[in-house]
């Protein structure tokens, strides 16, 4: 029997209803986990980055990220692009969770660092499916390095991260 990690998961999703079947897949699936959404790849990196509006909020460093990757301002391909060529974000495990099958996209995104790439199902049935093997896999099995995981920034040898 495996205890679940105390890991926040922020969810990066544009779409409202996408969100809400998300929201009620996780719950289903029984997770316990804090859940954060944000509406696109812009607001993604002011979150982790702790920037416009939650420049002064307490939010927590994710321990797992997932991106849609077609969301308006500020595509996911993008903000994947940013988290991983930073080096305080660059160990966040992104799973690439959208509707997209093509071919150039899953290159593209591994390319990029993405740790897992995962076409969105189109039955609740399957989300759920989907939602429990995501939360039993990296909650409760995968080991992740201590930033990641925890939500502390940076080793003591290393300048501290926001």
């Amino acid at each position: 029997m495996y205890t679940p990690k105390p890991i926040a998961l922020l969810i990066a999703e544009d779409d409202p209803d996408d969100r809400l079947l998300t929201r009620e897949a996780l719950a289903e699936s029984r997770l316990i986990n804090d859940i954060y959404f944000v509406e696109d790849g812009q607001e993604l990196l002011e979150f982790l980055f702790r920037r416009g509006r939650y420049a002064d909020q307490d939010v927590p460093r994710p321990g797992l990220i997932l991106l849609d990757l077609n969301m308006p301002r500020l595509d996911g391909r993008e903000a994947l692009r940013e988290i991983k060529q930073d080096p305080c974000l660059r160990r966040i495990p992104v799973v690439v969770l959208t509707t997209s099958k093509a071919e150039e996209d899953i290159v593209s995104t591994y390319d990029l660092g993405v740790n897992s790439f995962i076409v969105k199902p189109v039955t609740f049935e399957a989300l759920i499916e989907v939602m429990q093997t995501l939360s039993r896999y990296w909650f409760e099995i995968v080991e992740l390095p201590n930033g990641a995981a925890r939500g502390s920034d940076a080793p003591a040898s290393e300048t501290p991260c926001r």
